[in-house]
């Protein structure tokens, strides 16, 4: 059975490679979206949400697009 996602997976490739760019340490940028994709795993169980996107991909979406839009980043500051 395929299932069909709304992301190109080489879209998610591209970011993914994004990040490893900027980040300084690669250990820790992994760390992060580890962590960041267990807590949406916790997050889509609590609320029954049944996302198309796997954990570590919803993950790896969220951290490049607070790279790309940094109004993202001052909203959860305030």
């Amino acid at each position: 059975m395929a299932k069909n996602f709304a992301w190109d997976s080489a879209e998610i490739v591209a970011r993914a490679d994004k990040l490893m760019e900027v980040a300084s340490n690669r250990y820790r940028i992994v760390v992060q979206i580890a962590r960041r994709a267990k807590r949406c795993r916790y997050e889509e169980q609590e609320n029954g949400d049944g996302s198309m996107l796997k954990p570590v991909m919803r993950a790896v979406l969220e951290m490049s697009d607070e790279l790309t839009e940094p109004e993202i980043l001052r909203d959860h500051l305030n």
